[in-house]
């Protein structure tokens, strides 16, 4: 039995040089299986992930895994089996796309998540499910202003309540 070697043809090298390309715009990549899903989900999921930056394309895994290869992105060469589909996802936005992944299978949609590349750390598809339910960055800063921000009402609520308490009334604006 001869050895088959893969015949590299302009082409093949021109579609992974475009996927690299690419993939050097984003910092982390969610792995999923696509079947079961229709053109219009799909497009629908893009158009969703669209709004965070993030982008959904269905990947030949060989190429996918040359193009990561070259960006060292390395270790999750196993999660890229069977029909792939990659969210692409800038900056810190990753647990915002894997909310609306999630979110878009509850609601219906036969996607699976198999795992990740987020910055260089590899994820399994659990510890992804794990990221999606955190908060986001803008809830945590919500959260954080409105901490530090009951304080302050307090002891203005409390100044007031002194000042009426001594007979005065509080300053109308003129």
């Amino acid at each position: 039995m001869e050895n088959y070697k893969t015949r590299i043809t302009p082409a093949k090298e021109d579609a992974v040089k475009a996927l690299k390309d690419e993939f050097a715009g984003y910092d982390g990549f969610i792995f999923t299986d696509y079947r079961g899903m229709t053109v219009q989900q799909i497009t629908d999921l893009r158009d969703a992930l669209r709004k965070d930056e993030a982008a959904y394309r269905v990947v030949k895994n060989r190429y996918a895994k040359i193009a990561l290869k070259d960006l060292e992105k390395t270790g999750a060469e196993d999660q890229m089996k069977g029909p792939t589909a990659v969210a692409l996802v800038k900056g810190d936005t990753a647990n915002v796309v894997a909310k609306k992944i999630f979110q878009a299978g509850k609601d219906g949609v036969t996607v699976t998540v198999k795992g990740a590349i987020i910055g260089d750390e590899v994820m399994t598809a659990d510890q992804i499910e794990a990221l999606s339910k955190l908060p986001t960055k803008l809830e945590l800063i919500a959260s954080l202003m409105g901490t530090m921000k009951a304080p302050v009402q307090k002891l203005a609520a409390t100044l007031l309540a002194y000042v009426e308490s001594k007979g005065g009334a509080p300053a109308e604006a003129n």
